[in-house]
C-alpha cells in the first residue's frame, strides 16, 4: 500500500497562508525598533518595554486558544484571528500616539498567538496522520523562508521608503494570506461533549515533563537569537555576523524536510536525541569562540559560522518531533490544547532566555551565558532519557 497523499490543495493553501503571515511578521521586526526611536522618540529601554508586550500578550492567549479550537469550530476561530492580525498593519499606519501603538502592538499579539494556535492544529486535522513528520517539517518551512528573507526585505523597504510603506507592504502581505486561508477547506469537527471546565482544558497535562525540557532547550535559543550578533561584535567576527542567522536559517529549512520523514517512521526520540546532542555541543563550541578568536580569528570565525549551520539542523529537526509527540500525546479532541501547550513552552523559554541572556552577559560575560546555555541543554538531555525510558 503507497503512501497517503499529502500535498493537497488544502495543504497547499494552508502553507502560504502561514508563509505570508509570516513574511508579513518578520518584514515588520527589524523596523519596528527604528520606527519608535525616529517617530515617538522613545529610549531603548522603553522600546524593549513595548515590543516585549507583543510576546507577553501571545504568550498569555494561547492556553485559551487551545481551548476555544478544542471547543467550537476551528475554522472560524483561525479566520477571525488571522482578519485581526492583519487589520492591526493597518492601524499602525494610523497610529498618531505612542499610547495607542502600544495598545496595537497588545491586540496584535493577542491576534498572532492565536492564529498560529489555530493554523498549526489545523494543517495537522487536514493532513494523514502517517505522514504528519513531514508534513509538521515542510509547514515549519514556510516559516523559516518567511524568517530569511523577510527581515531583508523589511530592511531594505526602510532603507528606501518610508514607515508606511512597510506597514502597507505587510498589510498586502497578510491580506494575500488571509485570500489563501479563506478557501483552505476543514474537516468536520464532530460535536464535542460539554465537559466541566479544568486546567487540563487549557493545558495538556501529560505534556508538562515534555513541556520542561522544551523550556530548558528554548532559553538558551532566545538568548542565541538576541544576542548572538553583540557577542559576535564583542569578540571580533570576521564578517557580517547577519550570515550567522542565514546559516541557521538554511540548516533548520535542510532538517526539517528529512527529520519529518524519520519522525514518521516512528523516530520520534531519536531525532529529537540527535538535536539535543547537536545543539548541546553547539552551545559549549559557541562559548568557547571567545578563546578561538584570541588564538587564531579565521579558525575562531570559521567555527562561529559553522556553528550556526549545526544549530540549525539540530533545533530544525527537533521542532516537528517535539510538535508530533505533543499531538500524540492528546486525545483528538485536544489537539489545540496540545499545540498550545507546546508553543507557550516554547515561549515561556524564549522569554526567560531573553532576560537571562541580558543578565549574565552583563554580570559576567557572553562566554559565559552561553555555556550556561549549554549546560541547561545537558539538563533537558537528562530529563528527556528520563521521560522516554
Amino acid at each position: 500500500m503507497g503512501k497517503e497523499r499529502l500535498v493537497t490543495k488544502n495543504y497547499c493553501f494552508i502553507l502560504a497562508a502561514n508563509f505570508l503571515l509570516y513574511f508579513g511578521f518578520y518584514l515588520l521586526l527589524p523596523v519596528l525598533p527604528f520606527y519608535l526611536a525616529e517617530i515617538f522618540h522613545a529610549g531603548k529601554t522603553a522600546i524593549g518595554m513595548i515590543l516585549a508586550c507583543y510576546t507577553l500578550a501571545a504568550l498569555t492567549i494561547r492556553p485559551f486558544s487551545g481551548f476555544l479550537l478544542d471547543t467550537f469550530a476551528r475554522k472560524p476561530l483561525y479566520l477571525f484571528a488571522f482578519f485581526i492580525f492583519t487589520a492591526v498593519f493597518a492601524g499602525y499606519i494610523w497610529a498618531g500616539t505612542l499610547t495607542f501603538f502600544i495598545l496595537l502592538r497588545v491586540l496584535h499579539g493577542i491576534s498572532f498567538g492565536a492564529v498560529s494556535v489555530a493554523g498549526n492544529t489545523i494543517v495537522i486535522d487536514i493532513m494523514p496522520s502517517s505522514r504528519r513528520g513531514e508534513g509538521l517539517g515542510y509547514y515549519g518551512l514556510a516559516n523559516n523562508i518567511a524568517m530569511a528573507v523577510g527581515p531583508m526585505t523589511g530592511l531594505f523597504l526602510h532603507e528606501h521608503y518610508s514607515f508606511d510603506t512597510v506597514f502597507a507592504c505587510a498589510l498586502a502581505s497578510c491580506l494575500l494570506g488571509f485570500g489563501m486561508a479563506l478557501v483552505v477547506r476543514t474537516p468536520l469537527k464532530p460535536p464535542v461533549k460539554k465537559l466541566p471546565l479544568s486546567l487540563d482544558r487549557f493545558i495538556l497535562i501529560k505534556g508538562l515533563p515534555l513541556g520542561v525540557v522544551l523550556v530548558l532547550l528554548s532559553i538558551p535559543y532566545g538568548m542565541t537569537s538576541a544576542y548572538i550578533a553583540v557577542y559576535g561584535e564583542a569578540i571580533g567576527i570576521m564578517g557580517s555576523t547577519g550570515l550567522f542567522f542565514t546559516l541557521l536559517a538554511v540548516g533548520t529549512a535542510f532538517s526539517r524536510i528529512f527529520a519529518g520523514r524519520q519522525v514518521d517512521k516512528g523516530k520520534v526520540t531519536q531525532v529529537i536525541t540527535f538535536g539535543l546532542y547537536t545543539v548541546c555541543a553547539c552551545f559549549f563550541g559557541l562559548a568557547s569562540c571567545a578563546r578561538l578568536m584570541a588564538w587564531n580569528s579565521i579558525v575562531g570565525s570559521l567555527v562561529f559560522f559553522g556553528l550556526a549551520l549545526f544549530f540549525g539542523l539540530g533545533f530544525g529537526s527537533m521542532f516537528p518531533a517535539f510538535n508530533t509527540m505533543f499531538v500524540n500525546l492528546a486525545p483528538h479532541n485536544q489537539r489545540g490544547t496540545a499545540t498550545s501547550t507546546y508553543l507557550t513552552s516554547w515561549d515561556v523559554g524564549i522569554g526567560l532566555g531573553l532576560t537571562a541572556g541580558g543578565y549574565i552577559a552583563e554580570t559576567y560575560s557572553f562566554q559565559d551565558a552561553y555555556f550556561f546555555g549549554g549546560c541547561l541543554v545537558l539538563l533537558s538531555i537528562l530529563l528527556f532519557r528520563k521521560i522516554i525510558d
